[in-house]
């Protein structure tokens, strides 16, 4: 059976989700999840999941953290951005972190539907010009979950023996994933990783 998941942290408009899920996608298995670490979660947990319908504004998430982590929980699983942020900015963001389609929160259930069904059908984002930072936010693509979380940890200030109790793994396993981030980003420290990770705006909010 076929998995959807909805994630977005004001019920009502996870209702909506799901009725526009419902209408194109009758037969599919619905998963609500109101806060980041939930989603994280239910992703990587969920049977047959087809599609990730995700709010960037949602408790845990910080910029676009969110499409990062769970593209990287199921890079295989389409994930459509549906949310308040400025358009253009937000969907050029969106997809180079792994998302396949941008839909603002003001749009119509048709066009809601619309963007459901071309995302299952593995229809994405027209790709703009390759930018600079491109390349960049590739690699933050790449990264795993748990390297993902080591990097958001750095931005918040935290010092290893921090990052490893709050993780729950060992200090030298932070090491090791600090030095695989500074490698992918093409960085000589941690200063810099977290220098590259906010200009790509994981820590901004949105």
């Amino acid at each position: 059976m076929e998995t959807i998941l909805i994630a977005d942290d004001h019920p009502l408009f996870r209702q909506a989700l799901a009725v526009a899920v419902m209408k194109v996608a009758p037969q599919a298995s619905i998963i609500e999840a109101g806060t980041l670490a939930a989603a994280v979660g239910a992703a990587g947990g969920a049977a047959g999941l087809r599609l990730i319908l995700l709010d960037l504004k949602m408790p845990g998430a910080v910029g676009y953290s969110g499409i990062a982590l769970l593209h990287a929980e199921q890079p295989d699983v389409p994930i459509l951005v549906v949310s308040s942020a400025d358009g253009a900015k937000a969907a050029e963001e969106a997809r180079a972190l792994g998302a396949v389609g941008f839909l603002s929160k003001d749009s119509d259930l048709p066009a809601i539907e619309t963007a459901i069904t071309r995302a299952m059908g593995g229809h994405r984002l027209p790709a703009p010009p390759e930018r600079p930072e491109d390349a960049v936010q590739k690699e933050v693509a790449s990264l795993t979950p748990t390297q993902l979380k080591v990097l958001l940890e750095v931005l918040n200030g935290k010092l290893n023996k921090e990052i490893a109790h709050n993780l729950m793994i060992s200090e030298a396993t932070v090491k090791a994933h600090m030095t695989t981030i500074m490698r992918k980003l093409n960085v000589q420290n941690r200063t810099q990783a977290a220098l590259v990770a906010r200009s790509l705006g994981l820590d901004l909010n949105h």
